[in-house]
Formats: C-alpha cells, sequence, structure tokens
C-alpha cells in the first residue's frame, strides 16, 4: 500500500467520522422537538419524492432558474455515483465501475462528463444571477449571500478538477479513460503536448485537489443553507404539503384536556414538531415562499423564508445548550459575539430571555400572514411556513392573550352568538323566507330525511351580499329536485377564524357543538358554498370524530350541470369575458380549480373565460383568510387592491368567484377602483341561467 492510499484511507476516515459527528448532532438538536407521526402513507409519499423531490416538478415552475437548479441537483445524483467510484478507487488502486454490463459501464461514463458540462453550465449562470442579475428573493444578509458563493465555487471546483484530473490521465493513458468520457478526451488532445512528468504533476494536483473538495464539501454541508442537498429528499417523503387534499392543510390537532401540559402553541423551538425543526435544516432559502406570499408582495413584514430561517437560527443557539453539545461555535451570532446589547451572548439569555417568538419572530409577522398556503405550495423541498406561524399564533393566544384589538369582538361573538359578528342565532334562516327551504328540525317532525344538508355558513346567513349566493344555490337545487334541508337556527360556525387566529379552544368549542348536531340528525352529505367551511368540515372535523362527505357547490353544480339535472334557459346574452379568481381555500388547501370554469363554461351560452397572470395553484389571495377578514390591513397595500387591479387588467366583463369571502373582498376592491365590472359567484351565474326562476331573489 502507497504512502498516497495511507494518506487518502485517513482523509476519508477523518472527514466522515467529521461528518457523522455533526450528523448525530443536527439530529439530536432536532429531537428536542415534539413528536410527529410521519410514516403513513408510505406509497403516497414515496410518490411526492419522485414527483417533487427527484423529477424537481416545483423547481421547474420557473422555467429559466428550474432549469438551471434541475441541472444541479441531477447532476448531483449522476455525479455522486462517480464520486463514490472515486473515493473507493482512492482506498482501493484500480478500482473501477467496468465490472458493470458494458452497456451500462458506457452509458455511466457518458453521464459523468455530460452532466459535469451541464452542471458547470448552470454554476456559471447561477453566478451570474447573484452577482449581476440579483433577483430580489434571492436578497438575503451578507451571511447568506457569502454562503452560496461559497457552495457555488466549491461545486464549480469539483466540475473543473474532475475534467482535469481526467484530461491529464487522458494525456498520458488514453485507454485508462472512457471513451465515452468525451470531455475528458477533448482536454486530453489539449494537454497530449505537455511533458508527461509535468501532465502526471497536473493530475495528482487535479486528483487531491477534487478529493479534498469532496470531503470540504461534505462537511461544509451542516453549518451552511446547503445542507438541503441531503435532507430535502427526506423532508419531502416525511412532508404532509403535497399529493392532493390528503391531509394538505390540515391543522396541528391539539388535545386541550390533557394532562400536565402546560403549553399550548409555540414561543420556541421546543414547542414545534422535529418535523418543523428538520424544515429548517431543508430550507434553501431560495425566496420562492415570499416572493408569492401575498402580505410581503403588498409590504408588510412577513417573509415566510424569514420565519423557517428564524427557526433554524434559533435551534443552532439553543440546541447546543439543551443536548449538552458545546459545539456552540456553529450558530453565526455566537460565532460573531452578537447578544441582545451588541456583547456576547451568555447561556441565561439563550436558555432565559431569548425565544423565537418575539427574539426572532415578532407578532407583526405573525398576524399579516392570510394562510394561503401560497408559501408551502411553491416550496421545493416541503417545508411547512404555515404550520409554524400557526403555532406561534396559538401561542399567542393561548397562552399570552396577545392579539390584535380588533379580534376581540370577533371571538366575544363567536363564543356568544355562534358568528364573527354579533347577530341573533335565530336570525339565520331569514335569507330563505318564502323559498320553501326545510331545516333539518321540519324534515325529522315529517318524517323525512333530506338527500344534502344545505351549510349554509355565516356569510350566507347574514351578509347581506353573501345572503344571495345563498338563495342562488337553494333556487339551484329546487330546479334540479334535489332534496336537500338547512340547519336554520341550529348551524352555528364552522370554527374557522378561531382556529386559524390561534383560539384553539373556542374553535373546538364550536366544531364540536356542531359535530353534536350533524351527528344528531344523522346527516351523510354536506354541501357548503364556502371553501372555509367546506374544507374545515370535510378535513378538519375528523380530527374531532365528525366524518362526513363535504362537497362545495362548485363541484356538486358542475355535476349537476354534467348530467343536465339543471334546466337552463335563461338569460341569452353574446359573448362574455368572464375572469375566475380562485379561492385559496377551494385550491390550494384541496385541488379544486377546474369545477368552478367548467361550471361557468356549461351555464352561460357563449362564455371566453380569462385568466389572471396570477391564477389556478398560483392564485394571488383575496387577503382574507386567517382571521384577516376581521383585521384591518395597517401597513403596506391591502392585498384586495392589488388583486383587483389585476382581475380588472384582464378586460373581463364580470369576476367570478366561488366563495363569500373572496365576494367581499372582490367587490370592495371594485368598488375602491371605481369599476363597474360586476362580481358574480358562480352559483348566481347558473340561476340566472335558470329556464323557470324557483323562487324570487333577495334585493
Amino acid at each position: 500500500m502507497s504512502t498516497s492510499n495511507i494518506v487518502f484511507i485517513l482523509l476519508v476516515a477523518v472527514a466522515s467520522g467529521f461528518f457523522a459527528l455533526n450528523v448525530q448532532r443536527l439530529i439530536a438538536y432536532m429531537r428536542i422537538g415534539l413528536a410527529a407521526d410521519r410514516g403513513d402513507h408510505p406509497a403516497r409519499r414515496f410518490g411526492n419524492v419522485l414527483r417533487i423531490a427527484i423529477g424537481q416538478s416545483k423547481i421547474l415552475r420557473e422555467p429559466v432558474a428550474g432549469v438551471m437548479h434541475a441541472m444541479i441537483f441531477w447532476g448531483f445524483m449522476v455525479l455522486t455515483v462517480g464520486t463514490i467510484e472515486f473515493v473507493l478507487a482512492g482506498i482501493f488502486p484500480g478500482f473501477s465501475l467496468e465490472f458493470l454490463p458494458r452497456p451500462l459501464f458506457r452509458l455511466y461514463s457518458l453521464s459523468q462528463d455530460v452532466f459535469v458540462l451541464l452542471v458547470l453550465a448552470a454554476i456559471a449562470f447561477a453566478f451570474y444571477r447573484r452577482l449581476v442579475l440579483h433577483p430580489r428573493r434571492l436578497e438575503g444578509d451578507n451571511l447568506e449571500h457569502t454562503d452560496a458563493l461559497i457552495i457555488l465555487g466549491m461545486i464549480g471546483g469539483l466540475m473543473v478538477s474532475y475534467l482535469f484530473a481526467n484530461g491529464f490521465l487522458a494525456a498520458l493513458h488514453p485507454d485508462a479513460v472512457a471513451t465515452e468520457k468525451f470531455a475528458s478526451h477533448v482536454l486530453g488532445r489539449t494537454f497530449a503536448g505537455i511533458d508527461p512528468r509535468t501532465a502526471q504533476v497536473g493530475h495528482d494536483v487535479a486528483w487531491w485537489t477534487h478529493g479534498l473538495l469532496v470531503f470540504g464539501f461534505l462537511n461544509y454541508l451542516p453549518y451552511s443553507k446547503h445542507l438541503h442537498v441531503a435532507t430535502s429528499i427526506p423532508n419531502v417523503y416525511l412532508s404532509n404539503t403535497a399529493g392532493g387534499p390528503w391531509q394538505k392543510g390540515v391543522m396541528k390537532p391539539m388535545d386541550l384536556e390533557a394532562e400536565n401540559v402546560e403549553q399550548f402553541g409555540a414561543s420556541d423551538v421546543e414547542h414545534l414538531s422535529w418535523k418543523n425543526l428538520l424544515d429548517g435544516y431543508s430550507c434553501t432559502e431560495c425566496g420562492r415562499c415570499t416572493a408569492a406570499c401575498p402580505a410581503n408582495i403588498t409590504g408588510k413584514p412577513l417573509s415566510p423564508r424569514k420565519i423557517v430561517v428564524n427557526t433554524r437560527q434559533r435551534l443552532m443557539e439553543k440546541g447546543p445548550l439543551v443536548t449538552g453539545d458545546r459545539m456552540e461555535f456553529s450558530h453565526p451570532a455566537l460565532l460573531h459575539g452578537e447578544g441582545l446589547a451588541g456583547g456576547a451572548i451568555t447561556a441565561e439569555q439563550i436558555l432565559g430571555e431569548r425565544r423565537l417568538l418575539d427574539t426572532f419572530i415578532t407578532e407583526a409577522e405573525l398576524w399579516a400572514c392570510t394562510s394561503c398556503r401560497a408559501c408551502v405550495q411553491e416550496c421545493p423541498v416541503g417545508i411547512d411556513q404555515l404550520e409554524i406561524i400557526n403555532e406561534l399564533r396559538r401561542d399567542l393566544v393561548l397562552m399570552e392573550s396577545r392579539f390584535p384589538e380588533e379580534v376581540q369582538p370577533t371571538f366575544q361573538s363567536l363564543e356568544r352568538n355562534g358568528s364573527p359578528w354579533a347577530f341573533s342565532p335565530g336570525d339565520r334562516a331569514k335569507w330563505a323566507e318564502g323559498l320553501e327551504v326545510p331545516t333539518m328540525a321540519e324534515m325529522v317532525e315529517r318524517g323525512e330525511k333530506p338527500e344534502i344538508l344545505f351549510w349554509v355558513g355565516c356569510m350566507g346567513s347574514f351578509d347581506d351580499r353573501a345572503k344571495k349566493i345563498a338563495v342562488a344555490v337553494a333556487r339551484i337545487l329546487t330546479a334540479a329536485r334535489i332534496k336537500f334541508a338547512i340547519l336554520g337556527q341550529e348551524e352555528s360556525c364552522n370554527g374557522d377564524p378561531a382556529r386559524r387566529l390561534g383560539n384553539e379552544y373556542l374553535y373546538q368549542m364550536l366544531a364540536k357543538q356542531n359535530i353534536e348536531t350533524l351527528d344528531r340528525y344523522g346527516v351523510k352529505t354536506v354541501l357548503t358554498s364556502c371553501p372555509h367551511c367546506f374544507h374545515q368540515i370535510g378535513n378538519e372535523y375528523p380530527q374531532l370524530g365528525g366524518n362526513y362527505d363535504v362537497i362545495h357547490h362548485s363541484t356538486f353544480i358542475e355535476q349537476l350541470l354534467a348530467d343536465e339535472r339543471v334546466p337552463l334557459g335563461g338569460d341569452e346574452r353574446k359573448t362574455l369575458r368572464v375572469v375566475y379568481h380562485d379561492s385559496c381555500y377551494l385550491g390550494r388547501y384541496n385541488d379544486v380549480y377546474e369545477a368552478p370554469r367548467d361550471t361557468l363554461r356549461r351555464a352561460l351560452p357563449v362564455v371566453t373565460l380569462l385568466e389572471a397572470p396570477r391564477s389556478h395553484d398560483r392564485g394571488l389571495c383575496c387577503g382574507a383568510g386567517g382571521g384577516r377578514m376581521f383585521m384591518e390591513e395597517k401597513e403596506g397595500k391591502r392585498i384586495n387592491i392589488e388583486r383587483t387591479e389585476e382581475l380588472l387588467a384582464t378586460g373581463a366583463d364580470e369576476i367570478a368567484v366561488a366563495c363569500p369571502f373572496c365576494m367581499t373582498m372582490m367587490s370592495d376592491g371594485v368598488k375602491a377602483k371605481d369599476s363597474a365590472v360586476p362580481v358574480r359567484d358562480i352559483a348566481e351565474v347558473v340561476a340566472s341561467q335558470l329556464a323557470q326562476p324557483a323562487a324570487r331573489t333577495i334585493s
């Protein structure tokens, strides 16, 4: 065994050992988080890995930057095989993968040079973007920027050293380099005139440079944001943020009656789940989440990227002390001696005065969130930024009673009246006067049972504009001869505003009350016109034992139209240009995008459906979700104005919605812009086309 082999083996041992210690350290930090079960649905999780992690489907949503990142990622995967061969050859001289079947070995050899060149091109473009173009979403602090440049430089160095090592080898021994490694042979012919001894030195320098970069890169990762190179694939597998409505957007359940529980929600990293902490490790800091955030776009203080980065920073700060690890230098703040008053941070401050909430993340950031899930949708590595925000909100409300003052009347009305406004529950069915819509109590008294329960919701019951949507739904159901009923004064708010605002106690009180009512009547199928009711009853009530088949009116009406059960023949019109606004809770939460559009196509005689630049799963929030409906926008531009301007810019004759919250926000936006473009719910569009109106409408 040569001296070179011995030195290389020692290098492998030291680098591998140090990397293993870092992995052990990071896992220990992650374990300070709470338990989270992420072992269910393995087939779906594996499918997400293939589609999102390996296939880079979310990365490729941006055609230029996406291709660049995908090339680097795929190159990393392909070249990892070559790196394994390189390491084994360093330990066992003469080792090669030539024992593989000839066609497979030739393909492998070709792939190495092809991807080296692709990665080099991608790295060059990445440097150009960061140093020349300066995309806004990539503008972070200097440490992050420097870290990115270091990583890009190391990857570029790996590619160049690989080519030079093989090029010099091809110049010395052409047969030693597979013919399929075309770039290496081209470089070898360039080096052909060099003195053999010089070429050998060149090869050795390039070979050792490559080796040092491989192990340097490996051990730099645990201290870099590029740790996602190692954690992104498992993070996507463990994520509940993709793959259809399966647990998508469902808030984490809370046992409010558990014994010896002293903390509700999260104020620091140990109150978050280990998966939330793994999200921090996996964040690429690409900024896609922040670039899609409606709050950030309109000048609010919220940045979803910052939320996740802050979580990782706090974990790196507190983890060493909690676990007994003495590697505090791993955290930049500790490394540079930054503290609360500009001095060094002490252990007492880290464990006492400092915490994730307030020290790193402010109230203003948390209350700016509309819970639209645009950040989660855009994240290429399966991070759930919203879950962290929701847990911090829970702490603010349940543990510290800190929330915007305008929310207090909402909480009081929900508790006293079962709605966000101070209306009497006895008035819930007034919208249906003259429509002969029966209540469940009336049908039971007659010994009848409806096909479906129409869950009207607070907006449809009390908001003057949304009442017209409820009337339209009732008219369509009547025209289609659907046997349905409502709960009337027995209906209460589904609890979504309370839960999204962090008041889990109030949410569970409302939800359990509704579940008791629904179960008492033996309700199986629920129809809603509000996406918030649709999501809450269908996806989150099962946490409390309420299991129902819940359908949104867009899907139900579209199916009725497809089955020709709705008699059309009303207001004939010439070509109508309509732009549809996607509801976040219908779209990103439940993947319902085409049903509302198909409903418009089937209902209107001649329609041209226009699309805003941000539509479908890229749709911009109206600004009402996450409890924002009941709060004032005090900073930046109003979100509904931003969205209204975008919709009006399409030149549409009408704006169509499928959510009463969106109706309010878009209607207010249109008024603010002094526009005469009407805003109609898709149910109103269909009702206007009924051959024989079933009943009067509300004026």
